[in-house]
């Protein structure tokens, strides 16, 4: 069993980190981090780079919690990476960052996270980040 969560290097996906973090260690379970981009070469800001990568798994390492890293980048479905991720790793919970909406967009929330909602094999647990 396991804790997915889907990160990128946003407010967003850090406040979905840290709560998957606090997740996996009330279940006492295995923390799973994705991290995925469409970059097709280019340099994409939901990619975790080798510095970011560094810190990222340096901050797992401290949260005591056994986890795994999967970075996938090309032709890949971020949606899809978590999706399949769940799977498996049977997943118990999939957290997720939500990033504020304008009122338009609230009626259609990102497609990465809408299909998530709607096919995950487990509850979804969306956060928002703290904005000071």
């Amino acid at each position: 069993m396991s804790v997915v969560v889907g990160y990128i290097p946003t407010a967003e996906g850090t406040a979905a980190l840290e709560r998957a973090i606090e997740e996996a260690r009330e279940q006492s379970t295995e923390l799973v981090v994705v991290n995925s981009s469409r970059s097709g070469g280019y340099p994409d800001r939901k990619h975790v780079d080798a510095g970011g990568a560094a810190a990222l798994k340096e901050k797992l390492e401290s949260s005591g919690v056994e986890h795994t890293l999967l970075q996938k980048h090309g032709d890949v479905d971020a949606a899809e990476e978590v999706l399949n991720a769940a799977e498996e790793h049977k997943a118990e919970l999939i957290v997720l960052g939500l990033r504020k909406r304008t009122p338009v967009g609230k009626l259609i929330m990102g497609s990465t996270s809408q299909r998530i909602l709607l096919e995950a094999p487990c509850p979804v647990l969306a956060v928002k980040a703290v904005y000071s």
